[in-house]
């Protein structure tokens, strides 16, 4: 039978997201249906929602969810009901960048997770009143009570694991982190730059810290978020804000004649292009931060060829099997404190959290229903 429960339903681009009576579909074989305790709140959550992103709408969006699994289809092996899990973006698990260990750039990466609205044969996941909305979202569609989620999103955790702390690993956290340990690899001494210090960055800035990088510098125009940065391991700062003169004069000068990495986080073309121009020669500078489709950055083409490289990158390149429960003990231990980055806000707080997470005021929002 069909689980009825309630989700926060987008009706149009540029609406709020509001409560309202949903059915989700029986688990199919690789399905499992998720009682949610916690979802993050990211940024791709409001792209979407604002319509600059073609995800059908109406819709159920969330993709950093955190529960209990209550029901489980027939050819699932990983988890049982009871089990706490994570949930993450999913993949087909057949392509050649899945078979290899990078299923963030499964060929069917954009229908599965960001676009499709459906599952890859086209079935809704979620109807309102016996009409589809649009659902799966990044395998899961986590801004509700349940969530159906595909068997290649989850994550499990230890029983009485703090869910709502761990809920944004599921994206926000593992991407920051995936990017400086997936792709910068830095090594003895490096000098490593983090625009944007969100949850994204600030993650970022707390992998650097346990490699062997001897200078991390935290860009963002929010003091109390480079306060952050700074407890979080950052040698250096730069407010964006009270910036005197430019951006790529003065990251030079912190980084003592440039970057060996650049991670932007923010999406903004000018901040990636200034972190561009900051590199050291065979820098590497990660676009992370996804601005709306079509958005274009000039490089200069001769600045490349002392094998400075500039890389796309999703979810950090990580596979969740792996990155997740590692991030996992690195919270529990105390060496990654990103629980500091979170406040929980409920369902029908969902305004408040977007107004907080554009102001500032909080880094990591998490709903709980």
């Amino acid at each position: 039978m069909p689980t009825t429960t309630e989700a926060l339903v987008v009706e149009s681009g540029g609406a709020s997201a509001r409560a309202v009576e949903v059915e989700l579909d029986d688990p199919r074989p690789d399905e499992v249906l998720v009682r949610t305790v916690a979802v993050g709140l990211c940024h791709t959550d409001l792209t979407v929602a604002s319509g600059a992103l073609p995800f059908p709408l109406p819709g159920v969006l969330g993709h950093e969810g955190a529960g209990i699994v209550e029901a489980v289809g027939s050819a699932v092996r990983g988890v049982s009901v009871g089990d706490e899990v994570l949930t993450s973006f999913t993949s087909c698990g057949d392509c050649r960048n899945c078979r290899q260990g990078h299923p963030a750039y499964c060929v069917q990466w954009l229908p599965l997770n960001l676009l499709g609205g459906r599952r890859a044969d086209g079935s809704p996941t979620i109807t309102r009143a016996g009409e589809p909305l649009g659902g799966h979202f990044f395998g899961q569609s986590s801004f509700a009570r349940h969530a159906l989620v595909d068997e290649r999103s989850l994550v499990r955790v230890p029983a009485g694991s703090p869910l709502p702390t761990l809920a944004p690993l599921g994206c926000g956290f593992q991407t920051g982190a995936g990017a400086v340990w997936n792709a910068l690899r830095p090594r003895p001494g490096d000098a490593v730059v983090v625009l944007g210090a969100g949850a994204v960055g600030l993650a970022a800035v707390a992998a650097a810290a346990l490699t062997p990088a001897t200078r991390i510098v935290a860009v963002d125009r929010v003091a109390h978020r480079l306060e952050t940065a700074r407890r979080f391991g950052a040698t250096h700062v730069v407010d964006t804000s009270a910036l005197d003169g430019d951006l790529t004069a003065v990251l030079l000068d912190v980084t003592g004649g440039g970057a060996d990495g650049v991670v932007d986080t923010t999406g903004v073309p000018a901040l990636l292009r200034a972190g561009v121009d900051a590199l050291a020669p065979r820098g590497t500078a990660l676009a992370v931060g996804a601005p709306p489709f079509g958005v274009e950055v000039g490089v200069d083409v001769n600045g490349l060829l002392p094998g400075r490289r500039v890389e796309g990158i999703t979810l950090g390149d990580g596979d969740g099997a792996t990155l997740i429960p590692a991030l996992v003990d690195l919270v529990a231990d105390g060496r990654m404190p990103l629980g500091e980055l979170v406040r929980t806000y409920s369902f029908d707080r969902f305004d408040e959290a977007v107004a907080d997470m554009h102001s500032g005021a909080t880094v990591k929002p998490v709903l709980v229903p």
